[in-house]
């Protein structure tokens, strides 16, 4: 089992970045697609962005052009940059391992003024 830890939430300021990462145990993660969902209160989990173990990206139209998703196989590591927050991407950030299913404890990202 690959186990996912999150990390680099908080709170910012609309029009702040934050750069969320996704470290993983387990020598299998870096040719697994990854993605990032977000669970904002009342609502469902939604997929964020995901990337390939080719490196192919896509992105949730809602973010797209403000988040880019990225990886380092070297480091066992998934990375969210988020540009250009705004309050309504306000939502617990989870990493998963899509070919395990295996997720990741959730980071808290806030975005107000």
């Amino acid at each position: 089992q690959v186990q996912l830890v999150e990390s680099g939430g908080g709170l910012v300021q609309p029009g702040g970045s934050l750069r969320l990462s996704c470290a993983a145990s387990g020598s299998r993660f870096s040719i697994n697609a990854v993605g990032w969902y977000r669970q904002a209160p009342g609502k469902q989990r939604e997929l964020v962005a995901v990337i390939t173990s080719g490196g192919a990206t896509n992105y949730a139209d809602s973010v797209k052009g403000r988040f880019t998703i990225s990886r380092d196989s070297a480091k066992n590591t998934v990375y969210l940059q988020m540009n250009s927050l705004k309050p309504e991407d306000t939502a617990v950030y989870y990493c998963r391992n899509i070919l395990t299913n295996d997720w990741g404890q959730g980071t808290q990202v806030t975005v107000s003024s």
